[in-house]
């Protein structure tokens, strides 16, 4: 079986991708440490087209980089803004009429696999902190929490990892345009 080839993949230049359609989907990056998990997030943002990418808190902003080190220049293409407080950022999403949905393990939480959101909705996603996970006051702000099942003996993954699965699956559930 052949690869396929770099030229032969299709890919939009920065303007094109721009102006292309978006999902009414968008990422919050809650506290993130890891310059190099941030990176990963703008380049899956990018694979995805997510129309927005929050960085809250001590998330690191570009230019950086260990940032562009495994963004790869998708800092260029997602659009992205940076809240102090990822309170306030959660706030400012549900006026603007966004479902936001923690992916956490919480009591409450349900299966990634099982989430429906409601037809047209605007998800925004939330990606916590490396070891402390999404925020205590950001967690209560949710209207939904997220999980991943786990059966290992660790029940943690990066949050670069997790962040992929959990854009992944949204996209495949609000996904009507693309293919």
């Amino acid at each position: 079986m052949e690869k396929t080839r770099n030229e032969d993949l299709g890919r939009l230049s920065i303007e094109e991708f721009k102006q292309a359609e978006k999902l009414p989907f968008c990422v919050v990056l809650d506290d993130i440490r890891s310059l190099h998990n941030i990176g990963s997030v703008f380049r899956t943002a990018d694979a995805f087209r997510v129309e927005h990418l929050y960085l809250c808190g001590i998330t690191a902003r570009p230019p950086h980089r260990e940032i562009q080190k495994t963004a790869l220049g998708a800092t260029e293409s997602i659009d992205w803004s940076y809240f102090p407080s990822c309170s306030d950022c959660i706030l400012n999403l549900k006026q603007k009429g966004y479902l936001i949905c923690a992916l956490e393990q919480a009591l409450e939480s349900i299966s990634l696999s099982e989430f429906q959101p409601p037809k047209g909705a605007k998800i925004a996603l939330i990606l916590g902190n490396e070891v402390e996970g999404v925020n205590t006051e950001v967690m209560n702000l949710c209207d939904y929490a997220l999980e991943i099942p786990q059966y290992g003996t660790k029940h943690s993954l990066n949050v670069s990892v997790s962040g992929g699965i959990g854009i992944w699956e949204i996209w495949k559930k609000i996904n009507t345009n693309f293919n």
